[in-house]
């Protein structure tokens, strides 16, 4: 009594390309927030630059070291996505 036993129906094909559609849509939605963290950052930087918390030279390697990331995680969307 602990097996619980569920029967799936094969995929068709209209599902497969369905759940694709839908796995872009979630993987996009996914890209633009990894693109507001970036934008929000930046700002951040530009804020503490500005405030004269932060030297230039410290801002723009922060403004670097954002864009990897989110060049990083966006590829790491992108593959599971093609997954």
């Amino acid at each position: 009594g602990k097996i619980i036993r569920l029967q799936i129906p094969a995929l068709t094909e209209e599902r497969r390309r369905e759940m694709a559609k839908q796995i872009g849509d979630i993987a996009e939605d996914r890209r633009v927030a990894v693109r507001n963290v970036r934008h929000h950052s930046n700002d951040e930087l530009k804020k503490m630059l500005k405030a004269k918390e932060i030297s230039e030279d410290s801002e723009r390697g922060g403004l670097e070291e954002v864009q990897k990331l989110t060049n990083v995680y966006i590829g790491k969307i992108d593959e599971l996505a093609k997954n």
